[in-house]
């Protein structure tokens, strides 16, 4: 990743393990100004900072019942008392603990508290540099209400926080319907920096502006097979034929006229998926149906259930079988005889099939019309890679229902209280900025984010008249309170112009021999190919217009 290549080049950051870097001074001082816009927006919507501990009894995981649940697997040990310890990948369990014994009514409410604490993650593939983290920097924040719309308005409260945060960093985003996770709730909205190499693939339409995560994309199906009774059920001979394009080719007919039919896990029971053939699964979402993890079987794990690999059929087995809701039950298809190079055609799955559900797992994908979309001045969504950046949830009373999170309500008659969460990676953050705005060549962050204002340049530093008006404006900077960066290196030019490129710093003063004949200093804004001549004594004047 782009971003990764240039915290390393430029001395950001410190790999020490997978997934775990070191933040040097200079990588570090970006990050607190980003907490600080962080901050400032949190306190403009009245929320408050507070602090929860990283290690956490293992009790109130087991009381949300996500102590064998949570993806990834939670990091544990046991401490010399012998019990159980969690190294917290999120604070909800922690911050209910602490409001619980202070919350008794609806008066109590609403309020809102934040945190930027550090969280670990064990994450099989740790990757992108400060992008696919195990240990990281979270601002995460918690909202508690009495009722839904308290908690609707607080949300909505959030997400213009999240978007003056973003644009104070200096990234734009577009806020999508996203899959919630293992953080739970009902809605979830992630706020995505578009990006080439992001891992997020986002589903959007352009007419109607309906936006999601490709895992969470909803789209209007179309049933394009209708063709009732026209096929007569028979077993047909498709040598070597497995793939959906062979098929159509074999048949001359379209891929939705074919049912593919795939076996998955969920946990360790087998699971059939139906679909017609022009789709994808969508795993999320069969997720989701199922309530627990699944993953796609392979062609061993197939022969060993007795099934054919390439010819599975979804018919005259024991296992439980879903089916998308692409499939029209009363049309015929052609699906798979479980006989190795053999199809059926004429099958009705409302006649043969043995459904246990009947539901929407299906992959959006571009082209698709949108739920929101209005067919007749709608295109069809397009296909965009970004970066998350943001996740905020309406939880609802998914923790404190089981964790006795409760109130008395206007009628004295105990509810559970409503939650919100809102989060934000901050190491990630600062990646998403750099991804969205460098090249290979220079690291560009804005100025409200970047370590230092002005990177000041001294060149001839053997010279003394250039020593010492370069050391009288480095005080004259830092006392008119600028943050200036002084390269007073015995280095050339050229080391210390490729230093400056990678410095992510907005404003470059360089003083040289040349330069002092005129009594002035060459400032240089960043982006510009040009720089400009300024008089020792405008410096503060011209300083003052660019930053």
């Amino acid at each position: 990743m782009l971003s990764h290549r240039l915290l390393i080049r430029s001395g950001y950051i410190s790999q020490l393990g997978a997934g775990i870097f070191s933040f040097t001074p200079i990588g570090w001082r970006v990050i607190e100004k980003i907490k600080d816009i962080i901050r400032s927006e949190m306190n403009s919507i009245d929320c408050y900072e507070a602090n929860f501990p990283v290690i956490q009894p293992s009790d109130i995981w087991e009381e949300s019942g996500r102590i064998d649940s949570f993806i990834p697997p939670l990091a544990r040990f046991t401490d010399r008392r012998d019990k159980i310890m969690i190294i917290a990948p999120t604070h909800e369990e922690s911050v209910i603990s602490m409001v619980r014994s202070e919350v008794n009514s609806y008066r109590d409410m609403p309020f809102s508290l934040f945190h930027i604490q550090t969280k670990f993650r064990d994450e099989t593939r740790p990757r992108g540099g400060l992008l696919r983290v195990r240990e990281f920097e979270m601002k995460d924040a918690y909202s508690f209400h009495s009722n839904q719309e308290s908690l609707d308005e607080v949300y909505e409260e959030f997400s213009k926080a999240y978007f003056n945060i973003f644009n104070r960093c200096g990234i734009d985003v577009i806020k999508v319907a996203a899959d919630s996770g293992a953080i739970g709730g009902k809605v979830s909205s992630e706020f995505i920096s578009i990006a080439e190499n992001g891992e997020d693939t986002i589903l959007k339409c352009d007419e109607c502006l309906y936006a999601a995560n490709e895992e969470k994309a909803e789209f209007k199906k179309i049933i394009k097979n209708d063709s009732e009774n026209v096929m007569e059920k028979s077993e047909k001979e498709t040598p070597n034929i497995k793939s959906i394009q062979d098929l159509t080719n074999f048949f001359s007919l379209d891929a939705h006229y074919f049912i593919k039919t795939m076996v998955y896990f969920s946990g360790k029971k087998p699971i059939l998926v139906s679909l017609a053939g022009d789709l994808e699964v969508n795993e999320t979402k069969l997720r989701n149906l199922l309530g627990d993890d699944v993953r796609l079987a392979d062609n061993d794990e197939i022969i060993q259930l007795g099934l054919v690999p390439g010819f599975i059929s979804p018919i005259n087995n024991d296992f439980d079988l879903i089916v998308d809701d692409s499939i029209n039950l009363k049309a015929d298809y052609i699906v798979g005889s479980n006989r190795n190079n053999f199809h059926i055609e004429g099958i009705s799955p409302s006649k043969e099939f043995n459904i246990k559900h009947y539901e929407d797992i299906a992959k959006a994908k571009k082209g698709d019309l949108s739920v929101d979309c209005d067919e007749s001045k709608c295109k069809g969504m397009n296909e965009y890679k970004g970066i998350e950046v943001g996740h905020i949830f309406k939880l609802g009373d998914t923790y404190s229902q089981k964790m006795g999170l409760n109130f008395s309500d206007t009628e004295g008659k105990q509810k559970s209280v409503e939650m919100g969460c809102y989060g934000i990676g901050v190491g990630r953050l600062l990646a998403a900025v750099i991804e969205a705005n460098s090249s290979e060549k220079e690291l560009v962050l804005d100025k409200n984010i970047s370590p230092f204002q002005v990177y000041l340049v001294n060149l001839n530093s053997d010279n003394t008249e250039v020593k010492e008006v370069s050391n009288s404006v480095y005080s004259d900077l830092i006392n008119s309170d600028y943050d200036v960066l002084f390269d007073d290196r015995d280095e050339g030019p050229g080391v210390k112009f490729s230093d400056y490129e990678l410095s992510g710093v907005p404003v470059r003063i360089v003083i040289s021999k040349r330069s002092l004949e005129n009594s002035e200093v060459e400032i240089l804004e960043r982006g510009k190919e040009d720089f400009k001549m300024v008089k020792i004594k405008d410096i503060n004047k011209e300083l003052s217009k660019l930053i």
